[in-house]
């Protein structure tokens, strides 16, 4: 049983945040029946919430449980503040995102009415190989992770680096230069630069920001690498048991 509320909550993700009965049946692979039992629960604990057209969303329990992870508590807190110094400075789309898999899961998200504007949202998971904190997650990710995630290169735009050898060249880059860009490869009029954080020899997570071109790349890192050496001091203070990614 629980295996299958599993299902049904996974039903959900970034692109599918409102779902009915039968879309939550058939993406779980789940009889309507025992969907509609197991919804009927879930709303009642809280987990979803259903509006008045019928459809399901996930509900704010679920979302508040959910803020109590130790990468949520740990690392989007003590980063924060880098992050608005970041926007502060640039008026850019900033990104903070840690590898889930073959993913970028977005901790934290900071944008304005001068934005690019992104498909990226807080707690959204982006494909790796189209996103600037993606490309620098999977540079410094285990060999396994690197060859799965190159044998799976979706295209998204007509600029999506979909091509193995070409992207495991870029990883490559990214590993020599600290950095990595992208140019429209997830959305049409938005690039990225982004940069790894570390604690101690480890790459924990990527800062990053959104803009309409790379014609600032050079200031616009050094202003990143800034605030990430920050994030490294806070992450380097903290007790070994007090923060996990």
């Amino acid at each position: 049983m629980t295996s299958r509320a599993l299902a049904v909550l996974g039903a959900f993700d970034a692109k599918h945040r409102a779902l009915t009965l039968s879309e939550i049946a058939r993406r779980a692979d789940l009889p309507v029946a025992t969907a509609h039992r197991l919804l009927a629960d879930l709303t009642a604990w809280g987990a979803v919430s259903k509006r008045d057209s019928g459809e399901y969303v996930i509900g704010r329990r679920l979302w508040s449980i959910g803020l109590l992870a130790p990468v949520e508590t740990g690392l989007r807190e003590l980063a924060s503040p880098y992050l608005h110094d970041l926007y502060g400075a640039t008026f850019a789309t900033v990104h903070l995102a840690v590898r889930d898999r073959l993913t970028a899961l977005y901790l934290d998200r900071l944008s304005g009415h001068a934005s690019v504007p992104v498909v990226s949202a807080i707690g959204a998971r982006l494909p790796l190989h189209t996103t600037g904190v993606g490309k620098v997650l999977l540079a410094h990710a285990p060999a396994d992770v690197r060859n799965e995630a190159l044998a799976r290169l979706e295209r998204f735009t007509p600029h999506t680096i979909t091509h193995a050898g070409l992207l495991a060249n870029q990883l490559d880059q990214v590993l020599e230069r600290h950095y990595a860009t992208t140019n429209e490869e997830m959305t049409l009029g938005a690039c990225s630069i982004a940069v790894p954080i570390a604690r101690g020899d480890s790459v924990v997570a990527s800062l990053g920001v959104v803009v309409p071109n790379l014609t600032q790349e050079a200031q616009l890192v050094s202003a990143m690498q800034v605030a990430a050496r920050g994030i490294e001091r806070e992450l380097a203070a903290l007790p070994t048991s007090g923060h996990s990614t």
